[in-house]
């Protein structure tokens, strides 16, 4: 896993932040941004770290170096790259987001003087739960969204100080770990999220594929279906044509961007679009009569794992049909490679996976022009 420290003074990233990294075994590539040093974008990168001194610099002042820096937060903050924001480095972050550092109007050399409120969900956030009052007494520590979070630390020695720079050896551990296990959603949401509002336009041609894929599914009326990885939604339509108006239809995506297109272009008159991870399911045991799965299974990193929990939440009938528009074959050559005898969708390896998480493969057709595989539950 890569992770970009974007630094603003030689000694600007504490020995706390480099050894958390290291130890986590990351991949750390160190930028100078004060000095206009920084990747030209993030691919590939699996979070930031920016970190500084407690020197403040206005809000709003722009130099090339500061506005290519904000550009590429901003990027991330809209990929849901992690961020995690140190003294300057916070400020930077909350500006990036449209916001800023607060000030006390008597000092305002200083960043985060002023009022601190606590919220509850503080509580029980991933980087800041266990913050004792007194350790955030005029010391602001925020969250954007569920992907960034921001640490200032006050310039004057005392409590105040001596309590945020332990939290501030503290939670490069914890960013570290987080990092870890949002690892396969990170690169996921940052390539979709660049391709999310042409999605639909660019593979509209592939509805009717869908249409037929969803076909021999064998859903009934009143039954309830659901979309992993439905990106733009593009099945959701013919799922509802088979369950009817009584029937339940569910889009799952892990990208913001994905849901927000379907929304944009009516999918939410097809059902429901829900933020969640295919792998750990917001639902109930026994819940769903069909699983439809585009292109989404030999992408996974653990696909046991969600099969497994497919079959969790599958009816005694229920039925999984995983798709993909083109064939293996036509797929492995548009990417100028031979089919792989590793490929999770060849049938030596899609059957005894299907067997040994619940399922019994009943069709297997990887036609030129399409693949699906359909299983039904075993027990």
């Amino acid at each position: 896993m890569a992770v970009v420290v974007l630094q603003h003074a030689p000694a600007g990233a504490p020995s706390a932040v480099d050894a958390a990294l290291e130890a986590a075994r990351l991949d750390i590539r160190v930028y100078r941004a004060a000095e206009g040093d920084l990747p030209e974008d993030l691919t590939g990168v699996d979070a930031v770290v920016v970190t500084g001194t407690a020197a403040r610099i206005p809000t709003g002042e722009s130099s090339p170096s500061r506005d290519a820096e904000l550009e590429l937060l901003r990027g991330a903050l809209a990929t849901e790259v992690p961020v995690l924001g140190l003294g300057l480095g916070a400020q930077l972050l909350a500006e990036a987001a449209g916001g800023g550092a607060p000030e006390d109007p008597e000092r305002s050399e200083q960043p985060g003087r002023g009022p601190v409120r606590t919220v509850p969900v503080s509580g029980s956030d991933p980087l800041f739960a266990g913050m004792a009052a007194e350790d955030h007494h005029r010391v602001h520590a925020f969250r954007i969204g569920a992907s960034a979070w921001g640490l200032l630390l006050p310039v004057e020695a005392g409590p105040a100080r001596v309590a945020v720079e332990r939290w501030w050896g503290l939670l490069p551990a914890r960013f570290a770990e987080l990092v870890a296990g949002r690892s396969e959603h990170t690169a996921t949401r940052a390539f979709f999220t660049r391709r999310a509002d042409a999605w639909e336009e660019r593979f509209a041609y592939q509805t009717p594929a869908y249409e037929a894929a969803v076909a021999r599914m064998g859903l009934r009326r009143g039954q309830t279906a659901v979309d992993l990885g439905c990106g733009t939604g593009r099945a959701m339509p013919a799922l509802r044509a088979h369950v009817g108006d009584e029937g339940t239809v569910l889009g799952f995506d892990v990208t913001h961007a994905m849901l927000t297109a379907a929304a944009r272009i009516g999918r939410t008159t097809a059902g429901r679009l829900l933020l969640a991870d295919c792998a750990r399911l917001p639902l109930r045991p026994a819940s769903v009569h069909g699983i439809f799965a585009a292109g989404l299974l030999d992408h996974l990193p653990r696909p046991r794992t969600a099969l497994l929990e497919w079959a969790r939440v599958s009816a005694p009938d229920g039925a999984l049909l995983l798709f993909h528009p083109a064939g293996r074959a036509e797929r492995a050559a548009r990417h100028g490679r031979p089919l792989s005898p590793e490929d999770p969708l060849a049938e030596p390896n899609l059957r005894p996976m299907l067997d040994a998480t619940g399922w019994r493969l009943t069709t297997y057709d990887d036609a030129e022009q399409h693949f699906l595989a359909r299983a039904v539950l075993a027990r």
